[in-house]
């Protein structure tokens, strides 16, 4: 691992002349650079010369303009989730429960593939079973390692949540994730562009480009992934020529769902992932109240996703949905950044 090359290296200088001081700090931003460079590099090659071993799309049915979607690579979460899980056992000091997570990421990212390249798509049974235990496995593993304490930093609390309670909203959190994710993912490069909203929020708040030259998993796999979506987003961004599918999106919204547990402010993936929640989560809510509570008049005037609703009825272009959902999201999440950190001060 380069990481355990790298403590090696300033170790050895650290029980020589104390000059070292000076020269942690570049140390430090070498590795980042090379984390970073190497991420996004693996991911546009893999990208780039593997797409033809993907399945292609056939088109989106029910989505607005899902026929221009036809004939382009489909299922590229294969090779990027691939790329990141490869660069995060190089860079990333990984312990059994971080294991864990890669794995549970790795999971989804197969069960979205296999259902992106499947002739006949998979049932939401089927789909909601996989699901089902990875939520259950990120959600027990974290609890085994951390316990259950969680706070909330817009009001500087923090408590204890008993056991099975815990595991119960860690799974629905995981699950949510998933399926918030995988609806927002049906305009090119809005998905991607969310996630990297999110993630840099994420590295804002881990202090990892601050001089705190934090080295924990949760502070490090955020810049792995950014660095690996960038490369996808070159590939992704309208006119598209590849789309992530399933395999992409499920794998993002574990990868989510972990680190803000691992934030241990579960809660704040309400504020941060907003428009993701929106976006997706109304899909979600819409087909429930219809299909179960026979509510065939539920938001019938919104079309859902609410990007398909901002295109068709809004006549928003793909580049405003993107642009606009990513400004919402990012106001967003800066506002509520800057008053948890006045919370936490004051």
């Amino acid at each position: 691992m380069i990481y355990k090359w790298l403590c090696t290296y300033v170790i050895n200088d650290m029980n020589g002349i104390g000059e070292v001081t000076d020269k942690l700090p570049a140390r430090w931003s070498l590795f980042l650079a090379l984390m970073l460079a190497f991420s996004f590099g693996a991911s546009y090659l893999a990208l780039r010369y593997l797409k033809a071993i993907l399945p292609k799309d056939q088109g989106r049915e029910f989505a607005v303009n899902g026929e221009l979607s036809q004939g382009k690579a489909r299922g590229c979460g294969l090779l990027f989730i691939t790329t990141f899980t490869f660069a995060a056992a190089l860079f990333v000091p990984l312990t059994v429960e971080y294991i864990v997570y890669l794995v549970c990421i790795y999971g989804a990212m197969l069960t979205g593939y296999f259902d992106d390249a499947a002739k006949v798509p998979w049932g939401n049974l089927k789909k909601g079973l996989f699901d089902l235990a990875i939520s259950v496995g990120v959600a027990v593993d974290y609890w085994y390692f951390n316990g259950s304490d969680v706070k909330v930093p817009l009001f500087g609390l923090k408590f204890h949540i008993p056991a099975v309670i815990f595991i119960v909203l860690a799974g629905v959190l995981v699950w949510t994730s998933i399926n918030v994710t995988n609806c927002s993912d049906g305009v090119d490069g809005l998905c991607c562009t969310q996630v990297m909203v999110v993630l840099v929020s994420l590295v804002i708040t881990s202090g990892v480009l601050s001089g705190n030259m934090s080295s924990s998993f949760f502070s490090l796999i955020p810049l792995v992934m950014l660095a690996t979506l960038a490369a996808y987003l070159w590939f992704n961004c309208s006119p598209s020529s590849m789309l992530m599918g399933d395999a992409g999106s499920r794998a993002l919204g574990v990868l989510l769902a972990v680190l803000f547990l691992l934030s241990r402010a579960p809660f704040s993936f309400i504020p941060l992932c907003l428009v993701l929640i929106l976006d997706g989560g109304l899909s979600l809510l819409k087909v429930s109240f219809i299909r179960f509570l026979h509510m065939k008049d539920f938001m019938k005037n919104i079309r859902t996703p609410i990007h398909d609703h901002e295109r068709k009825n809004k006549g928003w272009s793909d580049t405003q949905v993107v642009l606009r959902f990513v400004i919402i999201q990012a106001v967003i999440s800066l506002c509520y950044i800057g008053a948890a950190n006045w919370a936490l001060i004051y």
